[in-house]
């Protein structure tokens, strides 16, 4: 039986293909689960009224002809009346009669000219593959070779003759994912290389992948704007100039899904060792010892197993099946940035991408790769810290594209420059990298102090590629719930941190019974190192001087941060736990909660954070939404439900059936739910401290005591909390009190402020509270690390000594009720109070130890450290 013949009703070479019986099951087998993209079809039918279309594709691929002429009549789009040159005897789409694919038929020029003529669509394949002769002889260095040349001077001849413009578009099917290798093997001599495949190596990878192919369309071409543009050209340079334009977005298209040709690691290897600058280190270390430059050499070579990712396609296929069960067992659903996502993709058809997400589990390292890879993005290689290297963990990490850098390699000369190199090398190449620029995972919920080391490094490297364009992408990487809470709790609580092993991460599997909510993530603006290279005054070309490259790395890095914080989309959990721990009251009962829940977002709203799809209801906030966030923190023990006689819900039962129920957090649970509420605290702490000042004085507080008030605040937690970068604190409180007199949460009279009318139902102080419980466990923690100092009266201290005895203290005081909520009792405020008081000259470090400052070595002194920052809660 032949497939590809169906007899037409009217012998016409104008007349479009149509496949019989037998064909159109194979297209609704395996062509109708190809994800075809909305602005695909979009752009098509936009051009097809603009002008006619002609598609242009890479390599002659009966298989790809077949796809778009069916994507075509699935859309209604124009229909496709010629494609050259498919080789297929009386199986020839293209062929009028039984044997019109052996007796012969018109040209395939004149074809084409009766087709344009006709109005109707072409598909031109510019490239035939090589075969193996072609390859074995080096045919155009195995890319393809020319095949489309004298149909494109039809075509150029046609646009000559009319006025409505021919739209060529170049139009690529991604059979595979997996990366192109570099340097020809046996397979590719047989069936051609990855990059230009032949007929039966494209059959093989469509049929092992056709339910994640991508189709990828480059940005057209006006010809009719692009022959006035380039009038008195000759028609052969004119076709070069096309094609090669056409081939090189085409490449783009297809280089952003599988990412750059991958190279055996001895050869990775290979090339990084002759980099002239880990050379030139080595050799000065070595000096004119050859057995010292061997055994130098011998060590990077070490160093480089060590760390580099050796990316495998089976593993990383494995692994990403695994990982679509995870994220849609564990959790209730993945939200994505798609805007950002697509600004991404256009990004990485440019220059080369360095990723920066938030980091606040050890998820986050699955997260960003499986989404690139289900939205047709090409992997990134993953900078990891050493200390996850174990098995085996480790060795699937490295195969699915981890490399592991120390978290410190200050000192060790040959350590760095083999890192840097090696980052050198991968930038060159063109992979995208991934890197955690807050070091660690961030135990409270809020952005980590960017570390720069590894940053720093990439930074060298990024500097060195005058001619590909570096972009560093900021993602917010938000959780309703984490994975590590528990964990987290109990670190934050004083007790040691455990190593990184195999049976500390298969614990974590036993919390996988529960549901954690929905993940978000939110890109931010991209970076570019040459545009900051600009606003730095910096030479966009040529070397920087060092003080100009410490403040390009700064400003990429508080760059990044603030972008981060920008995006972070707002959940009904964030939003959820924020109003819960923002309540002084014991308990708070179903219809406050929504209240609360709906006045905390609309200041949400007027700040211009994001809000994740679930959290909206039209413009409002969605109520079940809420709801839901509530039910899965009942479900993970962190939130307890009442009914009004006060009886527990049963195990098990669903509370948002209950209308009456009473909501209550437990006392040993606020430090978890405190977490996710600082998901978006950040939104909340300049009024925060606003309220603060103000509450100090209800009576009324002069605006240039309450601008000093808010500037020691700022001062004192600077480690605590990112402020609006490139912005004076005075011009920040400034806006602030404008906005929140104009809100009605203050009023100004005569220069004294005052709490305002309110808005909402609530009242001016109302509002004020609210905002201050929502930074008070940090004034508070504070306040106890102050009294904790009473420890160094009696002798120096080890920082870990000094903090879990400042956590007894501080547990004492919240037992007394000096403290009010007990989430203050946490590690992390603990620390960062410490190294506070060290710029204020409390404390000092002498040998690795604390100990307080001649000014403040008696008790009286650090009571009144302590008193000054009680005052704040009056």
């Amino acid at each position: 039986m032949v497939l590809w013949y169906r007899p037409p009703q009217m012998p016409t070479p104008m007349r479009p293909y149509e496949p019989n019986h037998a064909l159109r099951f194979v297209y609704d087998r395996f062509f109708d689960v190809i994800h075809v993209p909305d602005e695909w079809v979009a752009q098509v039918r936009a051009l097809a009224q603009e002008g006619q279309v002609v598609y242009l594709l890479r390599n002659r691929s009966a298989l790809d002809f077949l796809a778009l002429d069916h994507f075509t009549k699935r859309y209604q789009l124009p229909p496709i009346g010629f494609a050259n040159d498919l080789r297929l005897g009386p199986l020839d789409p293209m062929a009028h009669g039984p044997l019109g694919g052996l007796l012969g038929r018109p040209d395939d020029r004149t074809r084409l000219r009766d087709v344009l003529a006709a109005e109707m669509s072409a598909a031109l394949f510019l490239k035939r593959p090589p075969s193996a002769l072609d390859i074995a002889a080096g045919a155009t260095g195995g890319r393809g070779l020319r095949e489309g040349d004298g149909l494109l001077q039809t075509v150029i001849a046609m646009q000559r003759t009319r006025q409505r413009p021919i739209q060529l578009v170049p139009q690529v099917f991604v059979w595979t994912k997996r990366p192109d290798t570099q340097g020809t093997r046996v397979p590719d001599l047989v069936f051609g290389p990855r990059e230009w495949p032949s007929g039966l190596r494209t059959l093989g990878q469509f049929l092992a992948n056709y339910r994640n192919v991508e189709l990828k369309a480059g940005a057209p071409l006006d010809l009719k704007a692009f022959l006035q543009s380039q009038a008195g050209t000759q028609d052969e340079v004119l076709v070069r100039r096309i094609i090669y334009t056409m081939l090189r977005r085409l490449e783009r298209e297809r280089r952003a899904v599988t990412g750059p040709a991958h190279s055996p690691p001895d050869r990775v290897r290979q090339k990084v060792l002759r980099s002239p600058k880990l050379q030139k280190v080595i050799s000065r270390m070595a000096g004119e010892n050859p057995d010292s430059r061997v055994a130098l050499t011998r060590q990077a070579l070490k160093t480089l197993r060590q760390m580099q990712a050796t990316p495998d396609p089976a593993t990383t296929r494995a692994v990403g099946m695994l990982l679509d069960r995870l994220f849609n067992r564990v959790y209730a659903g993945v939200d994505v940035d798609t805007a950002g996502l697509d600004e991404v993709r256009e990004l990485s058809k440019e220059g080369t991408l360095v990723l920066l997400p938030s980091h606040k589990s050890h998820v986050d390292y699955l997260l960003v790769s499986y989404l690139l890879d289900k939205y047709g993005l090409g992997l990134p290689l993953i900078a990891a810290g050493d200390n996850l290297s174990f098995f085996p963990a480790g060795p699937v990490a490295r195969r699915g594209g981890a490399f592991f850098i120390r978290r410190s390699f200050s000192g060790d000369k040959l350590y760095a420059a083999t890192a840097e190199a090696y980052i050198r090398r991968l930038l060159r190449d063109g992979h995208t990298l991934e890197v955690f620029l807050e070091g660690g995972r961030s135990r409270t919920g809020k952005l980590l102090k960017p570390q720069l080391g590894l940053l720093n490094t990439i930074v060298d490297a990024a500097l060195a590629l005058q001619r590909r364009p570096v972009h560093f992408i900021p993602i917010s990487i938000g959780y309703e719930r984490i994975i590590e809470a528990r964990a987290f709790e109990r670190e934050l609580s004083g007790a040691d941190k455990e190593p990184e092993d195999a049976s500390s991460l298969l614990r974590s599997t036993t919390l996988l019974r529960h549901k954690y909510g929905r993940i978000n993530v939110q890109f931010g603006t991209s970076i570019n190192i040459r545009q900051l290279r600009q606003e730095l005054g910096a030479s966009t070309s040529g070397a920087v001087a060092p003080a100009k490259r410490r403040a390009l790395v700064n400003r990429i890095a508080n760059r990044t941060m603030d972008e981060i914080n920008r995006v972070t989309a707002v959940t009904p959990g964030a939003l959820t736990a924020l109003a819960l721990l923002s309540d002084r009251r014991r308990s708070v009962a179903r219809p406050q909660l929504l209240t609360r829940c709906e006045r905390l977002f609309s200041v949400l709203q007027q700040v211009g954070a994001r809000a994740t799809p679930g959290c909206l209801d039209g413009n409002r906030l969605n109520r079940a939404a809420v709801l839901e966030a509530t039910q899965m923190f009942v479900d993970g023990k962190l939130l307890e439900i009442h009914r009004p006689a006060d009886q527990a819900l049963e195990p098990g039962q669903n509370a948002m059936s209950d209308q009456d129920c009473v909501y209550r957090v437990p006392e040993d649970r606020r430090l978890q739910l405190d977490a996710t509420k600082n998901h978006i605290v950040h939104f909340f702490v300049e009024r925060g401290f606003a309220a603060v000042t103000i509450l100090m004085d209800p009576a009324g507080v002069p605006v240039n005591v309450a601008r000093d008030r808010i500037l020691q605040l700022v001062g004192l937690f600077k480690h605590e909390f990112r402020y609006r970068a490139g912005r004076a604190p005075e011009d920040i409180f400034d806006e602030m009190l404008q906005v929140m007199v104009d809100s009605g949460d203050l009023a100004l009279t005569e220069g004294i402020i005052t709490p305002g009318a309110g808005r909402e139902g609530w009242d001016g102080e109302t509002w004020l509270r609210t905002y201050r419980a929502t930074v008070r466990n940090f004034l508070e923690g504070y306040r106890a690390t102050a009294r904790g100092l009473l420890h160094l009266l009696r002798g120096p201290l080890t920082e870990k000594d000094l903090v879990k005895r400042t956590l007894t203290t501080a547990r004492r005081m919240y037992l007394r009720g000096d403290l009010v909520v007990s989430e203050s009792v946490n590690g992390s405020i603990v620390e960062n109070a410490i190294a506070a008081f060290r710029e204020e000259g409390y404390v000092a470090t002498k040998k690795g130890r604390w100990t307080l400052t001649e000014s403040f070595s008696s008790e009286s002194a650090v009571n009144a450290i302590e008193g000054r920052i009680a005052a704040y809660l009056r």
